[in-house]
């Protein structure tokens, strides 16, 4: 588990897309909390800090406390928005949080054991990701940073489904709740052109004896 991430913020009055652009320039980022029973409020953090947090997996799949005028804030980021070109944060969406109230968020995958994967060591196939992220529901304490994936005995032309993940107790697949039909490939092993030819080889060479 990662250490708890906790960013100071500013309130802020002005807002709209010129009072935005003077804020960026002073190293400010924009963002809005909302949810709950409270009203929205717009804040500001300093860019050199979100810079940083953002090289974390954790900041995006984990509760954050938001210190406000003194005030501890829980939430969780539900967006963010950077520049088409330099990659940096413009305007971030948290989403308040309650220790009694489920949440709906993304967590990313970590597939482990991919050297070793049977079908990929023995029998020459490549491994494919369908997903890198799965959406989950669960209790803000309940909250995984990521979910594994185990690959090591997926043999050739097998897959993964949602299905077949291990979850963390309390912690459920928004896709898996409407139903079997919803249940989505993560992962497989495929043939890849070299083991294709190999095999195509392989069938051909008893005909072409059997032809002799």
């Amino acid at each position: 588990m990662s250490e708890a991430i906790v960013l100071s913020a500013e309130a802020r009055k002005d807002v709209g897309k010129g009072a935005s652009r003077r804020l960026r320039r002073a190293d400010l980022v924009p963002a809005i909390i909302y949810g709950g029973e409270e009203d929205p409020v717009q804040v500001t953090l300093a860019g050199k800090t979100i810079r940083k947090v953002l090289e974390s997996e954790a900041f995006y799949s984990q509760v954050l406390t938001l210190v406000i005028e003194g005030k501890e804030k829980q939430v969780i980021l539900k967006d963010i928005q950077r520049h088409p070109a330099k990659e940096f944060a413009m305007h971030m969406d948290f989403l308040r949080v309650s220790k009694t109230q489920a949440i709906t968020t993304h967590v990313p995958l970590h597939f482990l054991n991919e050297d070793i994967c049977k079908g990929v060591k023995d029998q020459g196939g490549a491994i494919t990701h369908a997903r890198v992220e799965v959406e989950i529901r669960c209790l803000p304490g309940d909250l995984p940073e990521f979910i594994e994936v185990d690959m090591a005995e997926l043999a050739l032309g097998e897959h993964v489904h949602l299905s077949d993940l291990s979850l963390p107790k309390g912690v459920e697949l928004v896709s898996m709740l409407h139903g079997d039909g919803h249940d989505l490939d993560v992962a497989s092993v495929q043939a890849t052109r070299a083991t294709t030819e190999e095999d195509e080889s392989e069938a051909a060479a008893p005909a072409q004896k059997n032809d002799e």
